[in-house]
């Protein structure tokens, strides 16, 4: 006779710190108040955590929108990890079960690769001496490679040579700063992105002055990679403030979900986020966009990285009803000493938060420190392990391996 199993007890529902927008503006008045045009000070409370940017276009110009360059390989726009890695690397991630990969965006350092190169030394100890199966196979990039505008002469300084003795590929999305032109440059939008990222062989590229790095060698500015254990598809967010996706790639993105293998980690990325709890850089049309997607799909990812927002935060959001799923912001991998801070309520309320009017809930950030995520994608149990790594600053003496700052687990 069989066992009849005994269902599992329901869990508590998690309680949340309710930040109301309106009810703080209200009791926390700005002062002294600008007059006219004049603007002193970011806004740093959002209106939701998937309000649209407000741009000021007195003040500003809105970013465009800039149409794509043609693709570089052929559609659907796949690279598998095995025409990047050797055969061994493939096999002994087969073998083990376990894939290990890091992930940042918004890293060049323009004024400074202080920090950059920070971040950068810190992942390269990841690569662990006699364990190859617990280090890195790659670094994906979530976009803003070089700033301000994707100049091929910062390719040099901000990307390649802060990476210099980083042992694996990268890859990459586009951030908008990669899509912009500097009109006293010229060019075309991600030209020299497509040069450094999307070539048609592994060579050294005239923007690499002395690094050993070739190109790499991806089909698209929007892509997906295939790897033994997780499907990572990456979107192109475009300029524009928030984001927008064209609607071939809104097409593409819907034919890539409902496709990818059932029996692997799902991934997606994309540089502009989907959720946000800093006031000046909140989430825009990329919210709604990508839950029609999954609508329209009938399949969520496991787990989203997006960067744009210069810190980290963690939020847990259903895109499609009945999967709640991590959606990650982790753009703090060295653009500058200054993060984005988020309002004085995040940091004096009790974690997680749910902003009033608005879905997602915020369950950690770090404003303060530089970092970057590893995640370790597990065959058994089908798993992703996602831990973001806060960086000391670089005069800190630094004697023991780092410790998490912060880590979910999400089932696959």
């Amino acid at each position: 006779m069989k066992r009849r199993k005994t269902a599992a007890a329901a869990k508590p529902a998690r309680k949340a710190t309710v930040v109301d927008a309106a009810a703080y503006r209200k009791k926390n008045p700005k002062f002294p108040e600008a007059a006219g045009a004049h603007v002193f000070a970011p806004d740093r409370m959002p209106q939701s955590f998937t309000s649209a940017p407000v741009v000021d276009t007195d003040t500003k110009a809105p970013q465009p929108w800039r149409d794509l360059p043609p693709p570089t390989g052929p559609a659907p726009y796949h690279l598998n990890l095995g025409q990047v890695l050797d055969a061994a690397a493939i096999a002994r991630i087969q073998d083990t079960g376990t894939m290990v990969f890091h992930a940042v965006g918004d890293t060049g350092g323009v004024n400074t690769v202080t920090y950059q190169e920070n971040v950068a030394t810190f992942m390269g100890h990841d690569f662990l001496a006699g364990a190859p199966e617990k280090s890195p196979s790659f670094f994906y990039h979530l976009g803003d490679v070089v700033y301000y505008d994707g100049e091929a002469a910062n390719y040099f300084f901000e990307f390649y040579e802060p990476y210099t003795n980083y042992h694996g590929p990268i890859f990459a999305i586009p951030g908008n700063h990669d899509g912009d032109v500097n009109p006293s440059v010229g060019g075309s939008t991600l030209e020299a992105f497509v040069r450094n990222f999307c070539a048609q062989a592994a060579i050294i590229t005239q923007d690499n002055r002395e690094s050993p790095r070739t190109a790499m060698t991806q089909p698209n500015v929007y892509w997906t990679l295939d790897t033994p254990l997780a499907t990572i598809i990456g979107l192109y967010s475009n300029c524009p403030e928030g984001g927008r996706l064209a609607p071939a790639q809104v097409q593409w993105l819907v034919s890539e979900l409902s496709s990818a293998p059932v029996d692997r980690a799902l991934v997606l990325s994309v540089h502009h986020p989907l959720y946000s709890a800093y006031g000046t850089k909140p989430a825009g049309p990329m919210n709604g966009v990508i839950k029609q997607a999954c609508a329209s799909a009938k399949r969520s990812p496991d787990i989203v990285l997006t960067g744009h927002v210069h810190n980290y935060q963690r939020f847990s959001a259903a895109l499609l009803p009945g999967k709640t799923i991590p959606v990650i912001v982790a753009g703090a991998g060295g653009y500058n000493k200054k993060l984005h801070t988020l309002s004085t309520p995040f940091h004096t309320g009790k974690r997680p938060f749910k902003l009033a009017g608005s879905d997602g809930i915020l369950e950690n950030f770090n404003d303060a420190q530089h970092g970057y995520l590893k995640l370790t994608v597990s065959k058994s149990p089908r798993q992703i392990l996602c831990e973001y790594y806060a960086v000391p600053e670089p005069d800190a003496t630094v004697t023991a391996p780092l410790t998490p700052f912060d880590s979910v687990k999400v089932s696959y």
